[in-house]
């Protein structure tokens, strides 16, 4: 086998390797998640290695772990775990799995593209870029669904509070920001990780 041949495979293993790891720490930390006391629905920690594998492996393995991500949501609100998500599944289950799944998809593949573009420029920006864009596309994406498929279920959670008002500023505010915060803050050890795995690669 030639050495480019060889750096190819070591190349898939490392890939592989990486991905996995990234695999069983985003099940781990949305399990865990789920039982923190954010209510209507958990917070999302797993957003963090989302957008290292995004930055790492591109856009589609992003999209990748957003999905795993979304996978471990959606077997949540079946069973019961989050309680926001229950209601929603027993209000549409389609919608509710389609929702899931596309908000944490698109955080991953939008993570990705970005990183990939402005990283070119600037390692900081494109990353500030990825763990940005991460929560506001599962947030953003998820709100958008809500008030377009359960604006019933929206209506009953705020009260009588205008719903677009409560789910931009009430339901999704305390998640979003945290989520935003959390991001922002790992924002230098997300780059030290960057540069340590692009070192190995």
């Amino acid at each position: 086998m030639t050495n480019t041949g060889k750096n190819k495979l070591n190349n898939k293993t490392y890939r592989l390797v990486g991905l996995g790891i990234l695999t069983a720490i985003v099940i781990v930390l949305q399990v865990i998640a789920t039982y923190f006391p954010t209510k209507p629905f958990a917070i999302t920690l797993a957003l963090i290695p989302i957008v290292i594998g995004a930055a790492v492996y591109g856009s589609y393995a992003g999209a990748y772990l957003g999905a795993v991500f979304s996978a471990v949501v959606v077997i949540m609100c079946i069973t019961g775990a989050d309680a926001g998500g229950f209601m929603v599944w027993q209000a549409n289950p389609v919608m509710c799995v389609i929702l899931c799944m596309l908000k944490g998809s698109a955080a991953g593949f939008f993570a990705g593209l970005l990183y990939n573009v402005l990283s070119k420029k600037n390692v900081v920006l494109g990353t500030v870029a990825a763990a940005v864009v991460a929560p506001v596309a599962n947030t953003g994406i998820f709100i958008i669904g809500l008030l377009i498929f359960f604006r019933d279920i929206l209506a009953q959670w705020a009260g009588g509070t205008d719903i677009v008002f409560w789910a931009l500023f009430i339901m999704a505010g305390w998640n979003f920001v945290t989520e935003l915060i959390v991001n922002i803050v790992l924002i230098p050890v997300i780059i030290r990780i960057l540069k340590a795995v692009k070192a190995i690669n």
